[in-house]
């Protein structure tokens, strides 16, 4: 135990100085683009998708959450909503930066997430042109809700990103070092059945956990091998962040909450089949 323990301390400190670089880039980039996104996501419901998969590449403070408050007022539709659920990346990309995983890789990651975000958005907006639900009265107050003190500047979010995150690291890593230690990471693999087509139905479900320890934990189970690539993106279409728990929480009509998380599960799965068949097919 002592050794699994020391394991997972030197694997999580190696990785602090990484991350709150990353942090630190992210929080510029969403102080310099966070108004401007708001007034561009707003502007065109019928491009809404597309500039929803884009800037939901970003991974910002509580965008997915903006987006969820955004789609409950009616301002963007159920297209775009999705279109910036499936597109964010969460957790996931510092964590694969911090852990120098190779640029190309990343990329093409992001790539697959915006273009399966626009694809989808724009197919669920063709087929449900009309919304009947009553809009609401209007919330952009969404850094208060996510506590990420953006009145404060860059230093503070980052450093308090960077420890939220370091810790859900070390659980994680600690968790995935003793079960490597005392399982094996052969046995896991069968688990989260690696090698077959069901894998990203697997951790499609995982994705659903309405936290950023979701895109955390589907992230070092890919870093560890012990997931396929395809196993990844599906389980990172489907990691919202928090946004499914303000979805609950602030829109009323359960029906259509229910329906949302159930499409989001299906797609993410469903591209992750894909994906899987064709690795196979190649």
């Amino acid at each position: 135990m002592k050794e699994i323990i020391l394991d997972t301390l030197l694997d999580t400190i190696k990785l602090l100085p990484f991350l709150f670089i990353a942090f630190l880039i992210i929080e510029y980039i969403e102080h310099k683009l966070t108004d401007k996104n708001k007034k561009v996501i707003t502007k065109s419901k019928k491009y809404g998708p597309v500039l929803g998969s884009i800037l939901g590449v970003i991974p910002q403070c509580g965008f997915s959450a903006l987006a969820t408050n955004l789609y409950i007022t009616r301002i963007i539709t159920l297209g775009t909503l999705f279109s910036v659920y499936l597109s964010t990346s969460d957790e996931m990309l510092p964590i694969l930066i911090s852990e120098k995983v190779d640029i190309s890789i990343i990329i093409k990651i992001l790539l697959i997430k915006m273009l399966f975000g626009m694809f989808y958005g724009i197919v669920i907006d063709i087929v449900i042109r009309k919304n009947k639900i009553k809009r609401k009265e209007e919330n952009y107050e969404i850094c208060d809700d996510e506590h990420c003190h953006c009145e404060k500047g860059i230093i503070i979010p980052s450093l308090k990103h960077t420890l939220n995150i370091t810790l859900y690291i070390f659980i994680i890593t600690f968790i995935l070092n003793t079960i490597f230690y005392y399982i094996g990471e052969d046995y896991l693999s069968k688990l989260f059945l690696k090698n077959t087509i069901y894998g990203p139905f697997i951790t499609s479900l995982i994705g659903l956990i309405p936290n950023c320890g979701a895109s955390v934990i589907i992230t070092e189970l890919y870093i560890n091998n012990t997931i396929s690539y395809a196993s990844l993106i599906g389980g990172l279409l489907t990691g919202s962040g928090s946004a499914l728990l303000i979805l609950f929480k602030q829109n009323k009509n359960i029906k259509e909450n229910i329906f949302i998380t159930s499409l989001l599960y299906l797609l993410g799965a469903f591209s992750g089949l894909i994906i899987e068949i064709i690795y196979l097919i190649i």
